[in-house]
């Protein structure tokens, strides 16, 4: 019998007995639907998946999901749907049996059954505990008031994520968008940066006198304050909570020094207890964790344990890498195979608010030990290993991280250092053969079981084996051995033994349009057209998804391609919009957005501006900029107030400037020959007869335009996607510029005689852009592939073109053009206005 989840857990399951189909010999139940649950399954899987028909029970409505990535998730970083390891296609593939929101309350070893909080009732053959551990909450009074909670699930991220909205709200009090953490470690560290980048006033206490202190030493623990500080924290060391006051509900907390900070919300991420509750119940052996053996078998044979819930030799563990190893050795157990667990020595390699930090082993220091100790203040690097004996015992790295994994592996082989000590701080190419040692030969001198990926448990071995079975891109390597896939700190070196393997052949492969396609952008393009297909499910289905839904990566692309295919047919789908194109406003790290109205050309005038001061001073705007197109930006609008904003420049008469949009942003101009005694044409006029055409226009990416008025290009028209440059005899049109990170100056791509030729031709090469360049892919790098002899060719006659190929594309792009050119905030304006978080909720697929 199969149980899906969404069941009605009031249903009366007392006394009945869910006994397995007996198409295999032996049914595995499995307690938690977290990472170290899941991964016992995925080993065993990867043994014999014929083995045992497993059944699941999960505590929360979800999939299985990485917590160590829920950071990036309260931080805006990552959607829920990115953080996701096991797909619910992935339980329905391999047959297991998934029941969430249903969390297991009691285990009856001698009829071998569990029941679970609705009453359902389930045999095994064999039962493995998974349960995690439970956040720690000192008991201090006010514990228990509403607005105190934990950082341990996605519930705990939704109640931080809704107060950061409160706190944001008209008329809220500075209480109100405070928050306090309690506890400096890395949950409450990696809690106050989230919440400080959602827009809350946020103070950390911790008792310790250093941050981190079980990662970290004095010294490392003091440059992460100062920097965490900076970034506008309040970070108070030495600090022990009194109580948390308030009467229905939070007000603030008070140190028993009689400090008070008030505050809204408290985050308690003081530390973590396996959670044993369970198994005690059962009667099963139980220590600081449940007492397991080098097989992850408890007190009775029939009953396994895996995870932060389990004490073995004496040890319980907080990381991900030892539950890994216990994970295989369990599976080795339950397939026959007579490996075993002998416990982990673990290092820790993070990236606490952004900032890398690494520690592994004992470095507190102690009689026969050395510090070799290297300190850049400059660069905020420090470095310290700690040597007893000649091998190293420790090691405690902050900023640079980059050799981590090679002290660690000295570390755990205890080799000796002596005849490289002298190098040892500076790192492996130092230490292995001197400052000009290729970078690579560093990571190709590690040994195969050394540690790549921390976050999934990945050895360098694995990471090379996924390689040789064809794995020859980094997206390949994420979806086969999952190294990389998560915090991705590793992604350098996943990358590095892609080269070292592959050599020339690394990216030879074609790049999948994302991780639930196999078809490329080009062959996602082809079959839109040539099928006829007319909505993002109908691709997803005719294509073969292999996720139902899709991610953040494919559905912005299927949305674009659907409406560069189907102009005037295809409904735009908001949901499948980037947050910055569905709010119509640019998010910014504070939580707030900052809006762009179009100024045609870069010209304003006195009623314009007159608007733009208006809504400045009414909304408390604390920024207005003139941006490198030419235009102001209005910064430090809260979500809420965008419609009334809008309103107010609308009735002025002035539209979206599009600066969030994978859209034309800015026509940029100089004054041109109106008033400029270098001025060959009016550069003016042109820009804004272009902009009125192009404006609004969806496209694979941004994408700019500039007009100079002569070749001194004040406009600097030749880093632009589109650029023309006004000379005596007509208009130079130059395609292909990148003004950002990799500059790029443009190609000639002709020239023309008069204004409407030259604005005949943008709109032909916008078009040509539109319908064969990939998605997210600017001009610059698009060029770059094709070729600047491919372009002329499908738009110039001279270049082997049609006659009549520039009218042709020039009148496909205004004719899609007469179904996009709406302002998005004057049409909501107009009366058909949605409720404004309707267009925001439904997939949130996070700024780029």
């Amino acid at each position: 019998m199969e149980f899906q989840d969404g069941i009605d857990a009031s249903a009366d399951y007392e006394d009945r007995l869910i006994v397995p189909s007996t198409d295999v010999s032996e049914h595995l139940v499995v307690v938690g639907n977290g990472m170290a649950g899941c991964r016992a399954v995925e080993e065993l899987l990867a043994r014999d998946a014929g083995r045992y028909r497993v059944t699941i029970f999960g505590a929360e409505p979800h999939v299985n999901y990485n917590r160590i990535m829920l950071s990036p998730v309260l931080a805006g970083e990552k959607t829920f749907d990115e953080i996701v390891i096991n797909s619910r296609e992935w339980y329905d593939e391999n047959d297991i049996d998934l029941i969430t929101a249903d969390p297991v309350t009691a285990i009856d070893r001698a009829a071998k059954t569990v029941t679970s909080k609705s009453g359902r009732k389930v045999h095994y053959d064999r039962l493995l505990i998974a349960t995690g551990s439970d956040p720690f909450i000192i008991p201090v009074p006010g514990k228990d008031l509403p607005g105190v909670i934990s950082f341990r699930d996605m519930k705990d991220v939704d109640t931080m994520l809704a107060a950061a909205e409160a706190g944001k709200a008209d008329g809220a009090s500075e209480a109100a968008a405070s928050a306090v953490v309690i506890g400096g470690g890395l949950l409450g560290l990696e809690a106050a940066h989230g919440l400080t980048l959602r827009g809350m006033k946020v103070t950390v206490i911790h008792l310790m006198p250093t941050l981190m202190e079980r990662q970290l030493d004095e010294a490392a623990g003091y440059l992460l304050k100062t920097a965490l500080e900076g970034r506008g924290q309040t970070i108070l060391t030495g600090a022990d909570t009194a109580e948390i006051y308030g009467q229905d509900k939070v007000e603030g907390v008070r140190l028993k020094d009689g400090r008070e900070i008030p505050a809204r919300l408290v985050v308690m991420a003081v530390g973590i207890r396996p959670s044993v509750a369970l198994a005690r119940e059962a009667g099963l052996e139980v220590g600081r964790g449940i007492k397991v053996d080098d097989h992850m078998v408890t007190s009775d044979p029939a009953v396994l344990a895996v995870g932060e819930c389990v004490e073995h030799d004496g040890n319980v563990y907080g990381l991900v890498a030892p539950l890994w190893d216990m994970c295989r050795s369990l599976a080795d157990g339950l397939t026959d195979r007579h490996t075993g667990y002998k416990g982990s020595v673990t290092s820790t390699k993070l990236k606490v608010a952004g900032l890398d930090v690494f520690s592994a082993g004992d470095f507190s220091g102690g009689e026969g030990c050395e510090d070799i100790v290297l300190r850049d203040a400059a660069r905020g690097v420090y470095k310290r290993v700690v040597v007893k004996e000649d091998k190293v015992v420790g090691a405690v790295l902050y900023g640079d991280t980059a050799d981590g994994g090679w002290y660690f592996d000295l570390l755990k082989k205890g080799e000796d250092v002596s005849e490289i000590r002298d190098l040892l701080i500076f790192g492996q190419a130092f230490a292995a053969g001197g400052a000009g040692l290729d970078p690579k030969a560093a990571v190709a001198a590690l040994p195969a079981d050394a540690e790549i990926c921390g976050c999934n448990g990945v050895s360098k071995g694995q990471v090379v084996a996924s390689i040789e079975g064809g794995a020859c891109n980094l997206d390949a390597v994420r979806a086969t051995c999952k190294a990389s896939a998560s915090c991705g700190s590793c992604t350098g070196l996943v990358e590095t033994l892609l080269a070292l393997t592959l050599g020339e052949e690394v990216q030879n492969g074609p790049k999948t349009l994302c991780k639930c396609t196999s078809f490329t952008h080009d062959d996602v393009r082809r079959e839109i057209v040539a099928q006829g297909m007319k909505s993002i499910p109908e691709v997803m289905q005719q294509l073969h998804w292999s996720t139902p839904d899709g991610c953040s990566s494919c559905r912005p692309a299927l949305n674009y391609y659907l409406l560069c295919a189907l102009p005037g047919e295809y409904v735009d789908d908001q949901a499948s919009r980037f947050v910055n194109e569905r709010m119509h406003a640019n998010i910014q790290k504070d939580g707030t957005y900052s809006v762009v109205p179009r100024m045609w050309g870069g010209l304003t005038n006195p009623k314009e501006l007159r608007a733009i001061a208006d809504v400045v001073e009414k909304f408390n705007a604390p920024m207005v900029k003139v941006t490198g197109g030419q235009r102001l930006d209005i910064f430090g609008i809260r979500k809420e107030d965008l419609p009334a904003v809008w309103a107010d420049l609308n009735a002025a008469g002035m539209v979206s400037g599009h600066a969030y949009g994978k859209s034309l942003r800015t026509v940029k101009t100089c004054v041109g020959s109106e008033w400029c005694r270098f001025g060959t044409q009016d550069s003016t006029g042109l820009g804004v007869q272009i902009e009125r055409m192009t404006w609004g226009s969806w496209m694979p990416h941004k994408f700019k335009i500039a007009v100079s008025g002569c070749p001194r290009n004040c406009a600097e028209a030749t880093i632009k996607d589109f650029g023309v440059v006004c000379v005596d005899s007509g208009y130079e049109l130059h395609v292909g510029g990148n003004g950002g990170i990799h500059v790029r100056a443009t190609d000639l791509l002709c020239k023309v005689a008069t204004e409407q030729e030259a604005m005949e031709v943008c709109a032909a090469f916008i078009q040509l852009y539109r319908e064969e360049a990939r998605y997210l892919e600017r001009t610059a790098p698009w060029i770059e592939r094709v070729g600047l002899d491919y372009v002329k060719g499908k738009l110039l006659e001279s270049h082997g073109a049609p006659a009549d190929a520039i009218a042709t594309y020039a009148a496909r792009f205004h004719f899609s053009q007469s179904f996009s050119q709406e302002d998005p905030w004057a049409e909501r304006a107009s009366g058909e206005r949605a409720d404004l978080h309707q267009h925001l909720e439904p997939i949130a697929i996070a700024a780029e």
